[in-house]
């Protein structure tokens, strides 16, 4: 993988970016997908993001063990885990270019929803297991085919109500389990993870942590109301950058 410099810097950036979603900054991560689809185009993407995602997410549980709502972690993550399989078979018979079109359809339905919240603002999502399983499908649906869905847990922490730190938190837990169980599908099923797109990520790394500290310090100065204003602004204008792509 040779890479022009003006690629480089893209690519430092996705990292970063990737390093600020995972602190706290929810809804930049639409901005990395669109980045490194960019410069990989879609399924080798996914490859070369996991490893850098799975470091991320380590370092957020580290960061934020402490705040972690167990029920909404345990609500979603059997329904994400089928959406991660569906995810892997249907991956697995069809192109790129298919693939890029199923990623553009995601994108056009979370737009649709951050709409629709954003026009009814007062209204109630349910909080039962059909809605839990349905966002826990998608997400896991989501994550496999295009490592977007931050853009589906986002909408289902926000209607939750979760305060800023256990929404970050109860994230950092269910990404990490959620990644660590995509690697081994990623690498010897899809295999667009190998030892070239690994070492791009070595490269990356640096980047990431960078981003991570920046992402950390901005949540750090930013209240509730204005954190929930900012995950839905940065979801919904990520979904419209990737969409336009």
């Amino acid at each position: 993988m040779n890479f022009e410099i003006y690629q480089w810097v893209f690519l430092g950036l996705g990292a970063a970016i990737i390093g600020m979603s995972k602190a706290g900054i929810k809804g930049i991560d639409m901005l990395n997908v669109t980045i490194m689809a960019l410069v990989f185009g879609g399924k080798t993407s996914t490859g070369v993001v996991l490893p850098l995602l799975c470091v991320a997410d380590v370092f957020a549980v580290w960061y934020y063990k402490r705040n972690i709502k167990m029920e909404y972690f345990w609500k979603l993550l059997p329904s994400v885990i089928v959406g991660i399989l569906l995810g892997v078979w249907l991956g697995q018979i069809i192109d790129d270019r298919l693939f890029k079109k199923i990623m553009t359809v995601i994108v056009l339905l979370t737009i649709i929803i951050l709409l629709w919240m954003e026009v009814n603002k007062k209204a109630q999502f349910p909080h039962n297991r059909f809605f839990s399983n349905g966002m826990g499908l998608i997400s896991g649906f989501t994550t496999m085919i295009g490592n977007l869905a931050g853009a589906f847990s986002n909408i289902y922490f926000l209607a939750t109500g979760l305060p800023k730190n256990e929404f970050i938190g109860t994230a950092a837990w269910l990404f990490l389990v959620i990644n660590l169980f995509k690697l081994p599908f990623q690498i010897f099923v899809w295999k667009n993870i190998n030892f070239q797109t690994f070492t791009v990520d070595l490269y990356l790394i640096p980047c990431l942590v960078i981003g991570f500290f920046i992402g950390k310090k901005i949540v750090g100065v930013i209240n509730e109301s204005l954190f929930r204003k900012l995950v839905m602004g940065l979801t919904l204008g990520g979904s419209v950058l990737l969409l336009i792509s």
